[in-house]
């Protein structure tokens, strides 16, 4: 470990006896400004293509048969036609196909062939965020409550906790019903926000307050003070505990991907062609239709509808989202370590802090003499005062950190067992587009070539609970239009995620 990573993790790589403050690095309302100026270079330039030689995250590269679905297709020749086109494998782009064909055959619709849905990666399966993320499974409770209540309504505010809830509910649901729990290393036990310093627990109670007030379910959170805290856990700091789980992430989508492979019956077809970037989307127009051609380095398709699904990368196929009003690339680091203590004492919940800018917790154990295996993540604020906006390299790591935040059960000297990068995808607002890409460009002359294009991305580290939900919205909306319906707004769904909210011109 580098000795300048002493001081700019000074709350979480601190060795000495005294609790540390870790205030200097509350930086949420610093980051947010630097996430609103725009970047030097005039135009953004748009996000690259995903690097040909991403680090190795513990998710896809921990054991040879992690990833059954890495080069999925890479080599199958591809379809000359397909009626969707998704453009992504992580958990958006398969949500989108898993709901559109549990919808399809829901409905039992008269078709003449079955739908064809192809789904195209640039790089090996689930090789984005959400193969590279924390593995967390939890939906915000209450925190950013009275600010999103200031900034939009109370009927918007809670509705971003209500798709959350929804989202990791839907996902457990389907886990447990399909009897995935032991194969997704599906481990509930809540989750634990720390509060290091008296204003973040101030603007937590007030949160928590104003959620309550306006009705919010908040039964299931339980405040401990510092004292509880330090007793259970060996924290010195207050918190709260909130509803949550832990996944594999990788291994959940796989099962998904397969279970709607599975399923897709009369009324669809699903193929998914991993190593195929996309490079370009080209707009056919004939006298009785119009067409896409989805350009990729294997050779091209033509489909009648495209979705991008591909978070941080959106603005390498489209470029008007580059930039601050749009999604920006956000490189975020995580790695594994080894606790120098059994399960009895690290205890099994989840964790975060500072702000949101660390979180960690233990994997579930084999057998009882093993030391847990720890995920940490964060630490942005430390390696770049630009807090790693505007880079798209999941090739390169930084030294992280340990969680002396625990003290002595972590041991100063022992290496990470995999460090690793992933890029996420901000927005300005912190939540993502969801919808029709040509409501982003309504005033734009060409805002026409995007109809049947559709988009879902820009989770600002907060996928998971997110954006599985935010693939079912775009599921109906197609659905809808393939079926002659109107499409139905679901309750749980914020108003200002949709994208004719979000024009970006």
């Amino acid at each position: 470990m580098k000795d300048w990573t002493f001081l700019v993790f000074c709350f979480l790589l601190s060795w000495s006896i005294m609790p540390v403050n870790p205030q200097i690095l509350g930086k949420l309302e610093h980051s947010q400004k630097v996430l609103e100026t725009p970047p030097l270079e005039h135009p953004t330039p748009p996000a690259k293509l995903p690097s040909h030689n991403p680090t190795r995250s513990f998710w896809i590269d921990s054991s040879p048969d992690a990833n059954p679905l890495a080069g999925h297709g890479s080599k199958d020749p591809l379809p000359s036609e397909a009626d969707i086109c998704i453009i992504g494998a992580g958990i958006t782009g398969v949500g989108v196909a898993y709901h559109l064909i549990e919808l399809l055959n829901n409905a039992s619709l008269s078709v003449k062939r079955p739908l064809r849905i192809v789904i195209l990666e640039a790089r090996g399966f689930l090789s984005g965020a959400t193969g590279r993320n924390g593995g967390h499974l939890t939906p915000a409770a209450f925190l950013e409550f009275s600010q999103r209540q200031a900034l939009f309504n109370t009927a918007e505010a809670i509705k971003s906790y209500e798709l959350e809830q929804h989202t990791a509910s839907l996902l457990v649901k389907i886990i447990e019903e399909n009897g995935w729990a032991s194969d997704t290393d599906l481990v509930e036990g809540g989750h634990i926000n720390l509060l290091f310093t008296e204003k973040e627990e101030k603007d937590a109670h007030k949160d928590f307050d104003m959620a309550r007030q306006a009705q919010l379910n908040l039964d299931d959170v339980e405040w401990l003070s510092k004292e509880e805290v330090e007793e259970e856990y060996g924290a010195p700091y207050p918190g709260f505990r909130e509803p949550g789980h832990n996944v594999w992430p990788l291994k959940l989508v796989t099962k998904l991907y397969q279970h709607a492979q599975a399923h897709a019956g009369q009324y669809a077809s699903l193929s998914l062609h991993t190593r195929t970037p996309v490079t370009a989307v080209t707009h056919e127009t004939t006298d009785n239709s119009s067409t896409y051609t989805v350009v990729t380095n294997r050779g091209s398709i033509s489909c009648s509808r495209v979705v991008h699904a591909t978070n941080a990368y959106s603005s390498y196929l489209l470029p008007f989202l580059a930039g601050p009003a749009g999604i920006i690339p956000t490189r975020g680091q995580v790695m594994t370590t080894r606790a120098s203590v059994g399960t009895d004492q690290i205890k099994t919940p989840s964790w975060s802090g500072n702000e949101g800018f660390a979180y960690w917790f233990p994997r579930p154990i084999t057998h009882d003499t093993e030391k847990p295996l720890i995920i940490i993540g964060g630490g942005r604020e430390a390696v770049s005062p630009s807090y790693e906006l505007y880079v798209d390299d999941d090739s390169q790591t930084h030294p992280l950190f340990l969680p002396s935040v625990f003290e002595g059960k972590y041991d100063p000297d022992s290496e990470p067992e995999m460090e690793w990068t992933g890029i996420m995808g901000y927005t300005k607002m912190g939540d993502p587009f969801v919808g029709p890409v040509a409501e982003l460009l309504v005033a734009n002359p060409d805002g026409d070539l995007y109809k049947k294009q559709y988009i879902a991305a820009g989770y600002t580290g907060h996928g998971m609970p997110r954006a599985f939900g935010c693939a079912e919205v775009i599921a109906q909306m197609i659905f809808a239009e393939i079926s002659d319906k109107e499409w139905k707004e679901p309750d749980w769904l914020p108003q200002r995620y949709l994208t004719w909210n979000r024009r970006v011109e």
